[in-house]
């Protein structure tokens, strides 16, 4: 397991970090604790959860597991967020002072935990001033509640603006985004990327394998049935599925994706994560897996690299059409464009 400075701070993680949004829901708290044991075995360090995931029962499960553990919890960096509401609770929503507050210390409670190192404003707020966000980050710091700060689900400008503002006020600065961002989702690519290398942020991407698609779950034209998410529950996701499988970049990158894995003998999973992890200015990427079975696949690739040429077909394949101005078309300078 390869390490790396967690953006702009002196802790290391691994390159790999555990998801934990099935802990609760799709996968029991047995094999939640067995996934956390086969993790910290291989040298993973980094673990992500979120007060909302399964209602807050990831952190519960988490924190019984480090419960049973407690001689790892100096050498783990735990991550969670808050801004969403739990069921019951719809008017502690958003990033004010008031609602984080509340939701921190709860999730310090459900994870037993006296300080989480990494806490992460889960989507940016439109009506909470930015800077009273970011004026409660700087706060838990000072008061000993969370080590660092970071945000996911931002667009480029509000990833900016908190930058700037955290530097104008001399607050803690944001040290990571978590963006979705896997070979069929690159446009984290056309803004974010750049204001991630500019600002020393490092990227935490989710959804790194997108749904399943990149590890060859899916088969063209195919409705999918068996253990896969759309498969147990067609209802849920199929108007995407749809447009997904409608567009021929998507086939088109699975196909470079499994001619790459059979050449590798390795699995597709791991072929898309290596690709991922080597991105510019990502820190760690984030395995979400329901099984010990998928997890153990994911963690195959820990030491796995890509050749340059092997990267080229991948980003070939996978490069976004962007046809309309302000990233294509008349009046673009192409050599100032990211993709």
């Amino acid at each position: 397991m390869e390490y790396r400075k967690l953006g702009n701070t002196g802790t290391a993680v691994s390159s790999l970090c555990l998801g934990t949004m099935t802990f609760g829901s799709e996968t029991d708290e047995e094999l939640s604790h067995r996934q956390l044991d086969r993790f910290v075995e291989v040298g993973g360090n980094f673990i992500d959860t979120a007060n909302v995931y399964s209602g807050g029962v990831s952190e519960e499960i988490i924190g019984r597991w480090l419960g049973k553990r407690p001689e790892l919890r100096d050498q783990l960096v735990i991550a969670t967020k808050g801004r969403f509401h739990r069921s019951g609770e719809r008017h502690l929503v958003g990033n004010s002072r008031t609602n984080l507050t509340r939701a921190l210390d709860a999730s310090l409670r459900r994870l037993g935990v006296e300080t989480i190192d990494l806490y992460q404003a889960h989507a940016f707020d439109a009506v909470t001033p930015l800077e009273e966000t970011l004026r409660f980050f700087d706060d838990a710091v000072r008061a000993g509640k969370i080590h660092y700060a970071g945000v996911s689900n931002f667009l480029g400008w509000q990833l900016q603006k908190a930058a700037l503002l955290s530097s104008f006020h001399n607050t803690v600065p944001i040290a990571t985004l978590q963006p979705q961002y896997n070979l069929l989702q690159r446009a984290v690519e056309f803004e974010l990327t750049q204001v991630c290398l500019n600002e020393n942020i490092g990227i935490l991407p989710w959804s790194p394998l997108g749904g399943g698609w990149l590890s060859g779950k899916y088969q063209r034209d195919a409705v999918p049935t068996g253990a896969t998410r759309l498969g147990e529950n067609p209802e849920r996701g199929m108007e995407g599925w749809r447009k997904r499988n409608a567009d021929e970049r998507t086939w088109r990158v699975i196909d470079t994706v499994r001619a790459l894995a059979s050449a590798r003998g390795v699995s597709m999973a791991q072929v898309s994560l290596s690709w991922l992890v080597d991105r510019p200015a990502v820190t760690s990427v984030i395995l979400g897996a329901r099984t010990l079975e998928q997890l153990d696949d994911n963690l195959g690739m820990a030491d796995l690299h890509l050749s340059a040429e092997e990267t080229a077909s991948l980003d070939e394949a996978s490069a976004p059409i962007v046809d309309d101005y302000p990233y294509g078309g008349p009046g673009v300078n192409q050599r100032n464009r990211s993709l």
